[in-house]
């Protein structure tokens, strides 16, 4: 590493490796030589003058660019696709005069773009399953833990701590879902000249259209592709990366409100992503065991929300056949929010392998709330009792307000049921059974064994195979 030029913090401290590869300079050149070889290859079954020997010769050097010349030629030619033309022909000089015949450059950058896509999105996908997987199995040992649940960030009726994770969960089954359309649904650009009219391969094959159809079609299945766009200008359409961006764009949405809803428990001590034995929360505060894990998936998070702005913008200004001004757009942000995601769901998958519950926190935190959770029961108690639902209501609102003010105003404890056991009102009715919190959780923890058999399990079942992947390392 060079200490004295800017590093991308994404390859430095967050991404996984295998995704930087992905995305190196050394892939995505590599996978341009690899579709001049394709070319080649449907051009030769085809009946062009390319002979085996080229094309052998093609092969042979895919994998061994010679960097310093390409820089060199592109500081000369001020074209990026051209400059690595002519040091792929220094390197095959017998294949030099074939190498991008009939093409434009869009045929190597737009269909390596899409071949990097799809690698990038079978990373995260299995990545997806990695997270939804150790979501669950957490939902499922705390499926009947009683907690406090919150709406508008105040106490509310309660769930479980199983419960809730499968939000999270769930958040991440429909991004998954998404995620899989875009794959199935993925196309290849293809061999379409110019402006997408073929007309240059047209020329070539001598005006036969059904050749140049099945050069499209060869080269599309040579580089693993069944289906390409129908038609395009000189680019596939960018509508296509602001579709995948809003796929990864979602994934950080989900990541995010996990990330937030965690630094909040474990502010109330409730829950608390792992630290580790030696590792330090703050510089000056030696206590702190700081959600730096949680706050960084935050972070990283909102980049990549943002940068889908980017694929939208593009894709809206795209002037009739194509304009340059997506390029540098793109090389920045299309790569970097597949790395974003990346270490977004290395964070997530260690978070939730590692997360810490304090049951006796959770149900103190219940306790202090359920007096006032319990009222409806007791007001529905009173009047199967045979009293009258208004005056009871009058009744428990009055107690309600003064046994809040007793807790707000003087740190007190909620003693709203002892003051309903004065209340004759209540005098039928059993107030001892009314703080077992497991009373007012309703269906939550058979609703996580019907989430886990009825949406996980199966997707276990599909993806299998994700399952024994490696987590990725957490690098900071």
């Amino acid at each position: 590493m060079s200490y004295d030029t800017y590093q991308n913090p994404l390859n430095t401290r967050y991404a996984s490796s295998e995704m930087s590869r992905l995305w190196s300079p050394q892939s995505i050149h590599s996978t341009w030589r690899r579709l001049w070889v394709a070319l080649a290859e449907a051009e030769h079954e085809l009946g062009l003058p390319v002979t085996t020997t080229q094309i052998e010769q093609l092969r042979q050097a895919v994998d061994t660019i010679d960097f310093a010349a390409a820089n060199r030629y592109e500081r000369e030619l001020r074209h990026d696709v051209m400059a690595h033309v002519h040091a792929y022909g220094d390197q095959c000089p017998d294949a030099r005069g074939i190498i991008h015949w009939g093409a434009t450059s869009c045929y190597v950058t737009d269909n390596t773009d899409l071949i990097l896509f799809r690698s990038s999105l079978r990373l995260i996908r299995d990545r997806l399953v990695g997270v939804i997987d150790q979501l669950a199995k957490f939902a499922a040992q705390y499926r009947d833990l009683p907690c406090l649940a919150y709406t508008h960030l105040q106490p509310a009726q309660p769930t479980t701590v199983g419960k809730r994770a499968t939000l999270w969960c769930y958040d991440l089954v429909l991004d998954l879902e998404e995620l899989e359309h875009r794959l199935d649904t993925l196309r290849f650009r293809g061999a379409k000249g110019t402006t997408g009219t073929q007309a240059s391969f047209l020329q070539l094959f001598e005006g036969n259209h059904a050749k140049v159809e099945e050069l499209d079609r060869l080269v599309a299945r040579k580089m693993g592709f069944d289906q390409t766009f129908a038609v395009t200008g000189q680019t596939y359409s960018r509508k296509l990366d602001s579709q995948v961006s809003a796929v990864l764009s979602g994934i950080a949405q989900s990541s995010h409100k996990m990330g937030t809803d965690l630094r909040l428990l474990q502010s109330n001590k409730e829950l608390e992503e792992p630290f580790e034995a030696k590792q330090i929360g703050s510089s000056a505060m030696a206590y702190k065991r700081n959600p730096m894990r949680s706050e960084r998936m935050c972070a990283l998070a909102r980049f990549v929300m943002n940068l889908a702005g980017n694929a939208e913008q593009t894709m809206a200004t795209q002037w009739m056949e194509r304009t340059l001004d997506d390029s540098a757009n793109r090389r920045l942000a299309m790569p970097q929010a597949f790395l974003g995601v990346d270490a977004i769901l290395i964070l997530y998958r260690n978070v939730v392998e590692g997360l810490v519950v304090y049951p006796e926190v959770i149900r103190r935190r219940l306790q202090a709330e359920l007096p006032f959770m319990a009222t409806e029961s007791l007001l529905m108690a009173g009047v199967a009792a045979g009293g009258d639902r208004q005056e009871l209501h009058e009744r428990i609102r009055v107690a309600s307000h003064e046994a809040g003010r007793e807790v707000k105003q003087f740190g007190r404890e909620n003693d709203l049921l002892a003051r309903l056991a004065k209340d004759p009102a209540f005098a039928q009715i059993d107030l001892s059974q009314a703080l077992d919190p497991r009373d007012y959780v309703g269906r939550a923890p058979e609703q996580v064994d019907s989430f886990i058999h009825e949406v996980i399990d199966p997707l276990r079942r599909t993806h299998a195979d994700a399952l024994r992947r490696d987590a990725g390392e957490v690098k900071v």
